[in-house]
């Protein structure tokens, strides 16, 4: 349980890009482009996000020592 618990606060940026890519593709295949377009754009968007708040946590760390 706590390796699992481990692997989600890793992992967790990865697992919402993957949603956020098969929201992009059923709504691209449903019919709606731009909405598809719109959500797609997320998914670098998260990561991006998640490697900011990363390399920030790791220069506290390292001020911290």
């Amino acid at each position: 349980m706590k390796n699992l618990k481990h692997i989600l606060i890793v992992y967790y940026p990865v697992i919402l890009s993957f949603l956020s890519f098969l929201y992009s593709v059923s709504l691209w295949f449903s019919g709606y482009q731009l909405e598809g377009i719109f959500v797609g754009i997320w998914v670098p968007s998260i990561l991006a996000l998640a490697i900011c708040i990363r390399q920030r946590r790791n220069d506290f760390k390292n001020i911290e020592k």
